[in-house]
């Protein structure tokens, strides 16, 4: 008899009441839903990697294994009532339609008319909306900028656009009451060791090879030399996608120091040396170093030479008009950064300080006054 209400207590204490198996159900419920939707903003992370160019790996190759596996294959797990004994299933069709796999089969062809997606994907070829675009530049939001495509304020590679959802290409030039725009990106700042026989360009026709190609690895901005040094000329130079801080270390009027280590045919003589450092009438007008001397007490013809202009083959033509060859040409300091700890051909990142300094803190760039 007591072993009989024994197992009576037992069913009872283990019986669960209605409240409390429909409180369960929406506590799986809950966890079946946030399942979906990890999965869904896992897809669109995978999405967003592919389309920056980001290695990302097959979606067979996750290891979640098998049971939370087959929870988004077949839906939510199913759940049976001890009162009533039928089976309850949670809704799965939405668990079915965003599975990973099929996710990634749906962005393929969303990016099948942008290009190709591939590691190295060409942001030049990606398009978006006129309204985004003008939004990204950092001008307004994306209701704002329709407002001003609208009134006719934009213009897209010189002709008036009126259509905030008109299709604009990186490399178009979009302006903004006359203002070219540019899309905020992350900045980016590499300096160089130029090697011989690379010229300073993004693209040249003859196919010969360019900066860019040193340093290509590295980033996928869209980066540009800052100067220029010609075909034969090594040493520091700086690449970036900051076109506001190029400004400043082309511009003549803010004075970068450049410092070069010039090797001549025949040892330079004093009266010249006094001359580059006088000034010299050119071509295309007069020049004068900042300063300029012999780097070594027994070989004349290697000298040193500073200068901030930016004028074409400058050193070049200081010294084959007063009759030299200029067998080397080697730029050691650019806006006070050198090559220091770089090989030829090498690059490195800028610092944050060297970055802040170029910027900021070096007097050089304070544009002079007007005299």
């Amino acid at each position: 008899m007591n072993k009989k209400r024994s197992d009576n207590f037992e069913k009872f204490s283990k019986h669960k009441k209605g409240s409390a198996i429909k409180e369960e159900y929406r506590q799986e419920k809950k966890k079946a839903k946030q399942a979906s939707r990890a999965a869904g903003e896992a897809a669109r992370q995978r999405k967003k990697d592919i389309q920056r160019g980001i290695a990302v790996a097959p979606v067979g190759n996750n290891k979640r294994g098998p049971q939370a596996k087959k929870e988004f294959i077949t839906g939510p797990p199913t759940y049976t009532s001890t009162l009533k004994k039928t089976t309850t299933t949670a809704p799965s069709k939405a668990a079915i339609k965003r599975t990973p796999a099929s996710m990634d089969r749906a962005d393929v062809k969303r990016t099948a008319g942008i290009g190709k997606v591939t590691a190295n994907i060409d942001i030049e070829h990606e398009q978006m909306p006129l309204n985004k675009y003008i939004a990204h530049a950092g001008t307004c939001g994306r209701r704002e900028a329709a407002e001003l495509v609208k009134a006719g304020n934009v213009t897209v590679n010189g002709d008036t656009v009126l259509e905030p959802g008109y299709k604009v290409k990186y490399k178009d030039v979009v302006r903004l009451k006359g203002k070219v725009l540019q899309l905020q990106v992350t900045p980016v700042y590499i300096l160089l060791n130029k090697p011989k026989d690379y010229i300073c360009t993004a693209n040249d026709p003859e196919g010969r090879k360019t900066v860019l190609d040193i340093i290509k690895n590295a980033t996928t901005q869209r980066m540009f030399p800052v100067g220029r040094l010609d075909r034969n000329t090594t040493g520091v130079l700086i690449l970036t996608n900051d076109g506001d801080l190029a400004q400043k270390l082309t511009h003549p009027s803010y004075e970068i120091k450049k410092i070069y280590e010039v090797t001549l045919d025949k040892p330079v003589t004093k009266a010249d040396l006094e001359a580059i450092a006088a000034g010299v009438e050119l071509e295309d007008g007069f020049i004068a170093a900042d300063a300029v001397s012999y780097l070594s007490n027994t070989s004349k013809n290697v000298i040193g030479i500073e200068i901030h202009s930016g004028r074409n083959r400058i050193v070049r033509r200081i010294f084959e008009h007063l009759g030299y060859d200029v067998r080397h040409l080697d730029r050691v300091m650019f806006a006070n950064l050198t090559k220091k700890n770089v090989d030829r051909g090498k690059w490195r990142f800028l610092a944050e300080k060297e970055v802040r300094l170029l910027k900021f803190l070096n007097k050089s760039f304070t544009r002079k006054a007007n005299k």
